[in-house]
């Protein structure tokens, strides 16, 4: 991931969930692009000169009791790209650098009605794992 590369995932995050999340993007990229060496990961798959992919993924120890383990919390390709191998490709490459310091375990979270990416995450191995996810409102809405 570069900073000229920012741009192109801002707005390939816009298409995809419909959200433009121009300062959210910028303190991802401060924390995993910049300094996204060794334990944080921020790849990008790019057709000419344009990204079409990414992901985002770090070691994370101890939470929840749990060992080292690689956490993936993020991971879109271009809808005109899908089918062509490049998810398979970038998590492919954020596990292989989980691996390589020692994770045994790659983890992530999703809504449980984004059957899409439910799919994609099944063909590539993922099944449920031994954390149950909590949550409750507690905002002004509750």
């Amino acid at each position: 991931m570069r900073r000229a590369d920012l741009p192109d995932v801002i707005a390939l995050d816009a298409t995809v969930t419909g959200l433009h999340k121009s300062d959210y993007w910028q303190r991802v990229y401060r924390r995993y692009g910049v300094g996204g060496q060794g334990l944080r990961h921020f790849l990008v798959a790019v057709a000419g000169r344009r990204v079409v992919g990414f992901v985002i993924g770090e070691v994370r120890d101890w939470e929840f009791g749990s060992p080292p383990c690689g956490w993936v919390f993020a991971i879109d390709v271009d809808p005109g790209w899908r089918q062509a191998g490049v998810g398979t490709r970038l998590l492919t490459a954020v596990r292989e650098r989980f691996v390589r310091v020692g994770v045994h375990v790659m983890r992530t979270m999703l809504s449980r009605d984004n059957t899409l990416i439910l799919a994609f995450f099944r063909s590539q191995g993922l099944t449920a794992g031994r954390l149950i996810p909590l949550e409750v409102e507690i905002g002004p809405e509750a």
